[in-house]
């Protein structure tokens, strides 16, 4: 991951802005708002209904199974009573490459897509899906590789081979382009339209009605694009809101004084610890011999244990080279709040629903210490906290969102925020990232999450219990005896005000090199 660039924010910003010709003179003359998506379904006016949600899937199949697959055909029952699909981010792995999106998403969703029966003669550019597949990027879908990197890679798998390992980082000759494969995927990627040609585009598929404006039409067979890196949507009188988190995510910069400098030498202590692990798993890989029982899925966990520590790595560079000239995508977060302001006060709104990749609160044990977790966390809390002030007594004693769903952590998690002092107070989470990729463990200080708060003084500090983890369900036992129960959400949204979720956690859990199908009771949100 050393190798792996995450581009800068304002970079993402500016080249997704270019793919959609943000604001073009011909998309202002139209009144269309590009933040908005028109799905329409048979029952779309019907205020129960169903959905699913998967999220951190595409890692392709591994040498002898395919999570990503298995969890593919569990949902397939599902597709004739759910209106849609929530993809948490995380498309493809490991760098969002063009070149791996047949093999790592058109393969594995064949069923969605038109002309799924020969999947290899769908572009990735020209998807059409047959079920509304829902998606929004993930830090994978955006990072790049170095075209050195990328060559020597694929220079080194002959020899990787001759020297008896099958441990091979998860990329092939290039990285996503600062996301332009996603773009070009799943967004409406006006850019590649001629300029004469524009305008007819617009006419033809731009035909949605909404209060802000026209806005895109999502057509089931026939075009099925989305308007945005983020965007919103309505059914069932229910708000759904997806986010872009990888461009609000950037950790902030290390204090000064004393404190900084004990932070910072704390945190390259823990990336030297972290090196030296990840060279102690490099070597049990190496000596790994084919004949071994299971010697192939614990290559799959060798080197999806390297893909954690690599991660663990990039973020904590993140964090010492933080600049206080970082950028932060303030135009989404503005359009966030404002949006759910009107969202309030829409009579026919009975519900927020935000989906997007970044947990804010996680036990996952990589993630809650990350300084990307406590970025977005910040964020989203002045989101929630300045559309708090401006509804006012609009929202009695109801949270400004009834629900959070979001990937990164390889799991499933369902948490409950406590009084954290802000208006995310009181609020389900659900994590949904265990769709695919290698799965991880709940950290082993428990369930319970707290925050440390500057005192009155703001010379003391003070720990807060901010959350607590209600059900974990990720990587379990050790070596022959682990547990890989990879998972989907079915969510079914019952009538009234406010709305209410009956989430159902369905898991295909792989175990001794079988498979089992199973389904937690569900849970009432």
């Amino acid at each position: 991951m050393a190798s792996i660039l995450d581009p800068a924010i304002p970079v993402k910003i500016t080249k997704m802005k270019a793919r959609v010709c943000w604001q073009h003179p011909a998309i202002r003359d139209r009144k269309i708002d590009q933040t908005r998506l028109a799905l329409e379904t048979p029952d779309s006016d019907q205020s129960e209904f169903s959905f699913l949600v998967i999220g951190d899937s595409g890692s392709g199949p591994h040498t002898d199974y395919n999570p990503q697959r298995r969890i593919a055909q569990a949902m397939l029952p599902h597709l004739q009573d759910c209106r849609f699909l929530l993809h948490t981010g995380d498309v493809v792995y490991q760098v969002g490459s063009s070149e791996q999106y047949p093999q790592n998403f058109i393969e594995p969703y064949r069923e969605w897509l038109v002309g799924g029966e020969r999947p290899e003669r769908i572009a990735y550019d020209k998807m059409v899906f047959q079920f509304p597949f829902l998606a929004v990027p993930g830090n994978h879908d955006y990072y790049n590789l170095p075209w050195a990197y990328g060559l020597l890679t694929q220079v080194m798998r002959p020899l990787r081979r001759l020297l008896g390992t099958n441990l091979n980082p998860n990329i092939g000759w290039h990285g996503s382009h600062e996301g332009d494969a996603y773009a070009r995927a799943f967004l409406d990627y006006l850019k590649a339209i001629p300029p004469e040609q524009l305008p007819a585009h617009l006419d033809a598929h731009y035909t949605g009605q909404t209060e802000t404006g026209r806005c895109l039409q999502y057509r089931v067979g026939e075009f099925t694009r989305l308007p945005n890196r983020y965007y919103s949507f309505r059914s069932g009188g229910i708000d759904f809101f997806a986010l872009d988190s990888s461009t609000f995510n950037a950790p902030s910069p290390l204090p000064q004084g004393p404190l900084g400098s004990d932070y910072r030498h704390l945190l390259r202590s823990q990336r030297e610890a972290v090196e030296a692990e990840k060279r102690a798993v490099v070597e049990e890989a190496i000596q790994l011999r084919e004949q071994a029982p299971h010697a192939q899925e614990r290559l799959d966990d060798l080197q999806g244990k390297i893909e954690q520590l690599d991660e663990v790595l990039l973020d904590i560079e993140k964090q010492l080279t933080a600049s206080p000239m970082m950028s932060i995508d303030a135009e989404q977060l503005l359009w966030l709040k404002d949006s759910l302001v009107s969202s309030w006060r829409n009579p026919e709104v009975r519900g927020r629903v935000l989906f997007f990749h970044h947990p804010p609160y996680v036990t996952e044990v990589t993630k809650w210490h990350q300084g990307q977790t406590l970025a977005v966390r910040h964020h989203l809390r002045w989101v929630l906290n300045e559309a708090t002030k401006e509804l006012g007594r609009e929202a009695g004693d109801r949270p400004v969102v009834d629900l959070v769903l979001c990937g990164h952590a390889h799991c499933f998690e369902y948490l409950r925020t406590l009084d954290t002092g802000h208006a995310d107070s009181h609020i389900n989470w659900l994590v949904c990232g265990g769709s695919g990729l290698s799965l991880r463990r709940q950290r082993p200080d428990g369930p319970e999450l707290f925050e440390t708060f500057l005192g009155a003084d703001r010379q003391t500090s003070e720990s807060r219990l901010v959350a607590k983890s209600q059900l974990y369900m990720g990587l379990i036992g050790h070596k022959s005896e682990r547990r890989r129960p990879y998972s989907f959400l079915r969510i079914d949204v019952k009538a009234g005000t406010p709305p209410r979720f009956e989430v159902k956690l369905h898991v295909s859990e792989r175990y001794h090199q079988d498979w089992e199908e199973y389904a937690l009771d569900p849970l009432m949100l």
